[in-house]
């Protein structure tokens, strides 16, 4: 064990500290989506989709239900895109490392840059800046996973608490929605969060690998612009994540048993592998039909009173702050379970397994509460709607990269990562037949549908139930063995 006084060590925790700000201040700042959409009305976005209509008394009344529409497309294209590119970065980032990976992340330099120059009447190029956004935030959030295998026992707290401030980020929105209502415009607002991409760029040289940070960490590994020598160990960190000592070769030990790691073909066809693509996409849907048709709910329930409707996007928006809080509380739960002592034999993967069964668990629950309050149309229980959101949204995906990492092995993580994210984006594009459904058929009341999610997110306890039964057959084999070998 490295001194905490040790300059790796300091090193480690200023990678840690600033992959915490990175996350927190910028990768999930597209699912603030709400707060940026009541800015964008007001400066007219889409406004020409709005249109008179003679209502039920004669008077003539402002109909934006297609402007809402638009607004709702550009979010499903942008967390379609922010999941469904998740499969070749996650490739890109096991075949060729973090530095190539992250580069994709200036996207979201794009995005930020573009954004303000052109005026409402170009509304449509929202599409590529509010993807660009997105594409690199994930490329942040998914690079800086691996900062967690810089810190042993305390991995999946890691890995949560970074998912954690991935959704918190998305209260950046409502800050440039109360800058907005200050006098700042969006272009200033966009303008300097372009200028922050020099952090992204100095984190990437000075405070990341070229290549993979890998688990379990050798000894004396270090990583930065240049891999110095540390107590005569020069590391060399070759693109699967393995070490090598450039000072001291050891010669292989022929006889010794080498565990063979699945290849990624065994993964996906792995029934771990489909039950949590099942997890994550039914309670990944729910979500994003939340956010997406967040301000129409909210205008249905307060009426159209816009001042009733702000309030409650600033209460949602501020309850995304709780995530980076919330969020740790899951890898805590997981880094707990695992430290009990483990049974006669029982592997660390087994141990991780056991321990990620009740996180499953718990995740799946929240989604059936949070879902069922958001299903009821009273508007203060919003309110209590927006905490279990956030609670739920923190733990679903940190538990699910921390399950990845400890289910699967980590040579295929960003595979196995990207894999996931995009079978789950591609079920993701059920919320736009959801809305045009609310708008058409159901009269704009999503009862129906709501109360569906709220059935289909049932799914998610086959997943922890499954996970479950593969550990207690694991260990009736052990108690089988052990009665025959006594």
């Amino acid at each position: 064990m490295l001194r905490s006084e040790s300059p790796i060590a300091v090193k480690r925790w200023l990678t840690f500290a600033t992959g915490l700000v990175e996350c927190l201040c910028f990768a999930g700042a597209v699912f603030g989506w709400a707060s940026l959409v009541f800015v964008l009305k007001t400066e007219g976005y889409f406004s020409s989709l709005c249109v008179n209509t003679t209502g039920l008394n004669g008077t003539q009344v402002l109909d934006c239900s297609g402007q809402d529409e638009q607004f709702s497309l550009v979010f499903t294209i942008a967390s379609f895109v922010n999941n469904f590119l998740t499969i070749p970065n996650g490739f890109l980032f096991d075949r060729f490392g973090t530095t190539v990976a992250r580069s994709l992340g200036y996207c979201y330099r794009c995005g930020s840059s573009l954004f303000p120059f052109f005026p409402p009447a170009l509304s449509n190029l929202l599409f590529p800046a509010i993807s660009f956004l997105s594409v690199g935030g994930i490329m942040f959030l998914m690079t800086n996973m691996q900062v967690g295998n810089l810190f042993g026992s305390y991995r999946s707290t890691v890995i949560t608490l970074y998912s954690g401030a991935f959704d918190s980020s998305s209260a950046l929105f409502l800050i440039i929605k109360l800058l907005h209502e200050s006098g700042v415009s969006l272009l200033v607002s966009f303008l300097f969060l372009s200028a922050c991409s020099i952090i992204h760029l100095l984190r990437t040289f000075f405070l990341l690998p070229r290549n993979i940070i890998p688990y379990p960490l050798p000894e004396y590994y270090t990583y930065g612009i240049t891999c110095g020598e540390a107590k005569r160990a020069s590391c060399t960190v070759q693109t699967n994540g393995n070490q090598e000592n450039a000072a001291e070769k050891t010669p292989i030990n022929t006889t010794s048993h080498v565990t063979k790691e699945k290849s990624l073909r065994e993964c996906v066809l792995s029934w771990f592998f489909l039950w949590h693509v099942v997890w994550l996409s039914v309670m990944q849907l729910r979500h994003y039909l939340f956010i997406g048709t967040l301000n129409p709910t909210l205008n249905r329930l307060a009426l159209g009173e816009q001042s009733l409707v702000s309030k409650y996007i600033n209460a949602f928006a501020i309850t995304q702050l709780c995530g980076v809080l919330c969020a740790p509380w899951n890898g805590v739960i997981m880094d707990r379970l695992k430290g009990k002592p483990r049974a006669a034999g029982e592997s660390e993967q087994e141990a991780d397994l056991r321990a990620s069964v009740l996180s499953l668990f718990l995740t799946a629950l929240q989604c059936f509460l949070f879902s069922v309050c958001a299903s009821t149309p009273y508007l203060p229980l919003q309110y209590f709607t927006f905490i279990l959101q956030v609670l739920n949204r923190s733990f679903l995906y940190g538990g699910n990269a921390a399950f990845i990492s400890v289910a699967f092995p980590s040579c295929h993580f960003g595979k196995v990562y990207g894999l996931v994210m995009g079978l789950s984006a591609l079920f993701s594009l059920l919320q736009y037949p959801c809305f045009a459904l609310v708008k058409g058929v159901l009269s704009g009341d999503p009862l129906y549908v709501n109360i569906t999610l709220s059935l289909l997110s049932l799914l998610a306890f086959i997943h922890p139930l499954s996970v479950y039964l593969h550990c207690r057959r694991l260990a009736s084999q052990r108690t089988k063995s052990e009665a025959v070998s006594s």
